[in-house]
């Protein structure tokens, strides 16, 4: 027995230090705080029968090493851990709530300086709590005071709503560009009069450096063109897909209303319109939503089409019965532009009548473009077309007016375009193009194709004509000129 002691004693000198500093009711205050830490990793030793407490600890009970390792024991001359723990956190400037709860809650468990004694047994952790050694609730809350900061974000001029530094960096970019290509142009020398193959074949040199690869600036808002004209064979389907192709591949977003029973501008730009496919159709007679017909064109880049089908061709039959039929495609329209389409350009293709497909086009439109042909004939159903115009405008659609005036198949050998080239700019000074398309054979290939000669043949001089006159259309409109 008394070996059996003595062995003990030498195995387990903490706990007789911890036994006899609680029967000592003399303890310091340095020496309580520390003999309250190491009473938190000891479990505490069966009472004897008498109630009085054994000088040896339990055979086979070992500290446990959990709480062993997060209980430091200070030295002699370190502070308490009270202290440690207030200058922690008045060091802490800012804590979030839920770090200054915890904290808190910590500072309530210790004691502080003035008390001086140990902590008292209501606050101490029950032993072999592991989950309270490992959570550490002061050093956790001055650790998540940090990660639970808040982040500063620099705010966008987008997000900010502001775009006015990107608007005047854009135009400062445009305007570098336009000198440069201008540059460029003026380098190429000039052929003589008595040239004129190389004549021409400078000035479209320099139309294609001018015109080739420039940004196209947007409009004020989305504007909605109805080409229209009731004489057929005027270019008003190539005229269409043309300056839709040019826009699209300048950086602008153009949509093609394919308002002709013929469907000759899906053709163009290789959109089927057979029976089956959703088309506009079903825009105009069943209620169907614009958005839901549209079909994104193969060849250019941000081009789309809503197809017309062999349907379309009863459509004027149909229509007479329907409520409100001179506005159905501009309720569609409206809806679309509710629904957010982003569409800079949206232009119709009439056909080459004054049905009620027309009226459609012009009362969902506020500008109408006209295609000319350099020929009497031409001239002869302008005047019939502009007294349909007024009619719409005056009972349907009041904001209807002729803003940009094209002339197509001009031939310089002729005299005869030429006169009527004159005539109609001097009838229409504001709203003619200074470009004419002249004929080409490159234009009435490309749709054989399914293409635009903006994609068949982009150095054709029917291409650079479409190119140059979209982008006056363009800065038409940036410039608030429709």
């Amino acid at each position: 027995m008394d070996t059996t002691t003595e062995r003990d004693d030498e195995e387990t000198p903490a706990a007789d230090d911890v036994v006899h500093a609680e029967d000592g009711p003399e303890a310091t205050a340095d020496g309580g705080a520390a003999s309250a830490s190491l009473e938190s990793s000891v479990e505490p030793a069966e009472p004897a029968g008498d109630g009085t407490v054994s000088d040896t600890e339990a055979p086979g009970v070992q500290p446990d090493p959990v709480e062993s390792a997060h209980d430091p024991v200070p030295a002699d001359d370190a502070p308490p851990p009270a202290e440690m723990v207030t200058a922690v956190d008045s060091s802490d400037p800012a804590p979030t709530d839920e770090a200054d709860s915890d904290a808190g809650s910590s500072r309530e468990a210790l004691p502080s300086d003035e008390a001086g004694g140990a902590t008292p047994e209501a606050h101490l952790p029950e032993v072999g709590d592991a989950q309270y050694a490992a959570s550490a609730p002061v050093d956790n809350a001055v650790d998540d005071s940090s990660g639970n900061a808040p982040v500063e974000r620099e705010t966008t001029a987008n997000e900010a709503g502001d775009n006015v530094v990107d608007e005047a960096r854009r135009a400062s970019e445009l305007t570098a560009d336009h000198a440069d290509r201008e540059a460029l142009a003026a380098a190429i020398p000039t052929a003589g009069q008595d040239t004129p193959l190389a004549m021409e074949l400078a000035e479209n040199a320099r139309r294609r450096i001018q015109l080739t690869g420039r940004p196209f600036p947007k409009p004020v808002g989305p504007r909605v063109l109805t080409v229209a004209n009731q004489k057929g064979g005027v270019g008003k389907t190539t005229t269409t897909v043309n300056v839709a192709a040019a826009l699209a591949q300048s950086g602008l977003k153009a949509l093609v209303i394919d308002l002709d029973p013929q469907g000759n501008a899906s053709t163009a730009l290789g959109i089927d319109h057979h029976a089956e496919v959703p088309s506009i159709y079903d825009v105009l007679v069943d209620g169907t939503p614009l958005l839901d017909v549209v079909q994104r064109c193969t060849t250019v880049e941000n081009l789309y089409c809503a197809p017309a089908t062999i349907d379309l061709a009863g459509a004027e039959i149909e229509l007479v019965s329907l409520v409100a039929r001179e506005s159905r495609l501009q309720k569609a329209i409206a809806a679309a532009a509710e629904s957010g389409h982003e569409f800079d350009y949206i232009l119709i293709d009439c056909p080459p009548s004054l049905g009620l497909l027309t009226v459609n086009a012009m009362v969902a439109a506020s500008e109408v473009f006209i295609p000319i042909q350099c020929e009497y004939y031409a001239l002869e159903g302008l005047s019939q077309l502009l007294k349909n115009i007024d009619l719409v405008r005056l009972h349907l659609n009041p904001a209807l007016h002729v803003s940009t005036i094209l002339l197509t198949m001009y031939d310089g050998r002729t005299r005869l375009s030429a006169q009527v080239a004159d005539e109609v700019r001097e009838h229409f000074p504001t709203e003619v193009l200074r470009t004419s398309v002249p004929r080409s054979v490159r234009v009435s290939e490309a749709p054989s194709f399914g293409e635009t000669v903006m994609t068949y043949d982009p150095a054709s001089s029917g291409a650079l004509a479409y190119l140059e006159a979209a982008g006056e259309i363009a800065d038409r409109g940036a410039a608030g000129r429709t």
